[in-house]
């Protein structure tokens, strides 16, 4: 593994870090309006996809290769990078990204704010602390 392999999982940490402040502000809103929510609901999306990629990244720099979001999340939790509840947390997310993506309906809207609040940020916080964890031990 090169010091590349480890800059480039530690920038990708860095940029997760930084999405992650904006999507804890936006789950910090109590009453969301139409265009509040559809931020929330996109801001997700973003840190859905760094921290997957972020957990690639150092999965390759530690010497395993997986290509797809749910064989990330799958080594992650063989590797132990993540608990159990975690992985089983994100893929569940994986499999609603459809229900996410259609938020023109009022209900679905609704249904993707409070599992993105609910039970998702508190996933995406577990892991950046995770990274966090693992990065400041080497």
């Amino acid at each position: 593994m090169s010091n590349s392999d480890e800059n480039r999982w530690r920038q990708r940490l860095a940029n997760f870090e930084k999405i992650m402040a904006r999507f804890d502000a936006a789950c910090d809103i109590a009453d969301y309006t139409d265009l509040e929510r559809a931020g929330l609901i996109k801001t997700f999306e973003f840190s859905f996809e760094l921290a997957w990629k972020t957990l690639k990244d150092l999965l390759f720099y530690e010497g395993y290769e997986e290509s797809t979001p749910r064989g990330v999340w799958r080594r992650a939790f063989e590797a132990s990078y993540i608990d159990e509840a975690t992985a089983e947390t994100a893929l569940d997310a994986l499999d609603k990204r459809n229900l996410l993506t259609h938020t023109y309906n009022e209900e679905t809207a609704e249904e993707a704010t409070d599992l993105i609040t609910e039970q998702y940020a508190p996933m995406l916080r577990e892991i950046l602390e995770a990274l966090q964890a693992r990065r400041d031990a080497r």
